[in-house]
């Protein structure tokens, strides 16, 4: 007789972990958003001003990205590296929710945008995404000093002006890939800015916001702490490094070398108070960093395509934020 194998884990419609091991990222939540979550097929013919493939990174690890290359005639585009979120634990680099938002960015600044497809947890604990962020970083390099070739970017891309860009949990990893990227030498590549959105900066202990703040598909507590619980080493909290690079167990900010930052914060996100610190520890170590807040507005909310096509306030917070993207690029 077949053992029917149980449900140990079920996180807010996003993920179901069973006995076994197994993992099912079947969207179970309202069926109206499922979209948002379905995977785009690249395309290398030019649609609305955007060409899109998805290239190996390393043969070895089968590590992949997808990139963004825009119509415009520019001999070179700066080159913006996108780590995305989902708790470490759920998304892809494919999915609608980053398509809609990533096509539109290349297309304002112009850039061209690379978007890693990260190892998941529980499958692949961390450090492991931010070891695919670095590498991605190490292989933009090789391409830079001609070491290996990708046409797209070795024919269009600026590899003086890289930047980091990420959401959510992927903002955990900009600073994990930034802090690890001053330990070496890049040349010629340059590591112009990096750009964390709403990144999951968290503590052990509850913060004010998550206590107060509401919660958003994209954000409830339910997700912070499982997929946290989840994506971390065993018998670590979220007073981890990567989950709290402003705790005790991380090292310093002062003794960190990291380019320029444009920090962006929502207003209404639940963990505002423990982004909010990050921020304030950048200030007093006299970092090169820019705020930029989202007023009215919650988590992530520039990848939700409903709230943009029926809400005004998140299409002009999503507009605001293109531009103030676009600026920080121009700007370095």
């Amino acid at each position: 007789m077949v053992q029917e194998k149980k449900l140990v884990q079920d996180v807010s419609g996003w993920l179901r972990v069973y006995d076994d091991g197994s993992v099912d990222r079947t969207w179970t939540g309202p069926p109206e958003v499922k979209f948002m979550a379905e995977p785009v097929s690249p395309h290398e013919q030019f649609i609305d001003g955007i060409a899109t493939r998805d290239v190996t990174i390393d043969q070895k690890s089968g590590l992949r990205a997808r990139i963004y290359l825009p119509e415009e005639e520019n001999p070179k585009f700066p080159i913006i590296l996108h780590f995305h979120g989902g708790g470490f634990c759920i998304s892809q680099a494919d999915w609608f929710m980053y398509y809609q938002f990533y096509t539109r960015l290349a297309k304002s600044i112009p850039a061209i945008v690379v978007s890693v497809y990260l190892r998941p947890a529980p499958e692949n604990k961390l450090p492991a995404a931010c070891d695919d962020g670095y590498a991605a970083l190490l292989w933009l390099k090789s391409l830079s000093k001609g070491e290996s070739n990708e046409p797209w970017l070795n024919t269009h891309g600026d590899f003086n002006r890289v930047f980091l860009i990420g959401d959510s949990s992927g903002g955990n990893i900009v600073h994990e890939v930034a802090t690890r990227s001053g330990f070496i030498d890049l040349n010629p590549l340059r590591l112009a800015g990096a750009i964390p959105i709403h990144p999951g900066f968290v503590r052990a202990q509850r913060s004010k916001s998550e206590l107060e703040q509401p919660e958003s598909p994209f954000l409830t507590l339910d997700m912070v702490d499982k997929f946290l619980a989840l994506a971390l080493p065993n018998g670590c909290t979220k007073d981890h490094p990567i989950t709290c690079p402003m705790g005790s167990f991380a090292p310093p900010i002062e003794t960190l070398s990291l380019p320029p930052l444009m920090y962006c914060v929502a207003e209404k996100d639940m963990i505002k108070d423990t982004e909010m610190e990050y921020y304030e520890i950048l200030k007093k170590a006299n970092k090169d960093v820019e705020l930029f807040i989202s007023t009215e507005i919650g988590h992530s909310f520039y990848l939700n395509k409903i709230a943009i096509d029926t809400d005004p306030v998140t299409a002009a917070q999503t507009g605001e934020l293109i531009e103030g993207i676009k600026v920080f690029i121009n700007k370095h």
